[in-house]
C-alpha cells in the first residue's frame, strides 16, 4: 500500500490548534453564536494594551466571576 506523504509534521495528541478572532469568529457564525459588542471592544482593548493570555484570563474572571 501506498504511504501519504505529508508537508505537515505530525500532530501529537496533546498539540492542539490555535484560531485567530477572524477564525472563530466565522465558525462561531455557523452555530449562531456572535460575540456582543461590548466583548468585541474588550477583546479588541486587551489586543491593543498588548496583555498576556494570563492577564486576559485575569481581567475576564473579574468581570464575570460570581461574588459570593
Amino acid at each position: 500500500m501506498k504511504q501519504r506523504s505529508s508537508k505537515l509534521p505530525p500532530v501529537s495528541a496533546s498539540s492542539g490548534v490555535v484560531l485567530g478572532r477572524s477564525a472563530f469568529r466565522q465558525i462561531s457564525a455557523v452555530e449562531g453564536i456572535k460575540l456582543s459588542k461590548e466583548s468585541e471592544t474588550l477583546f479588541s482593548d486587551f489586543d491593543r494594551q498588548g496583555l498576556s493570555a494570563e492577564e486576559r484570563r485575569r481581567v475576564l474572571l473579574e468581570r464575570h466571576a460570581r461574588k459570593a
